[in-house]
């Protein structure tokens, strides 16, 4: 499914995303990129709950009952 995503997006073949993720392993090597990936993963979470409003820690006075 992504991959149909990324040739539809791009127009980018099998050996083109191959090159591709040579060229991102050469440029931040093997122990870096899985940081990458957990720091964009908490990312997209933050920003999905954020998008349904979970997550919003902030009460407006409206909220309050003495």
């Amino acid at each position: 499914m992504l991959n149909s995503i990324l040739i539809g997006l791009f127009g980018l073949g099998g050996s083109e995303m191959i090159i591709v993720l040579v060229i991102v392993l050469l440029l931040f090597g093997g122990k870096k990129i899985p940081e990458l990936m957990k720091g964009l993963g908490k990312g997209v979470k933050e920003f999905k709950d954020a998008s349904k409003g979970e997550g919003d820690n902030t009460t407006s006075s409206t909220d309050k009952k003495d």
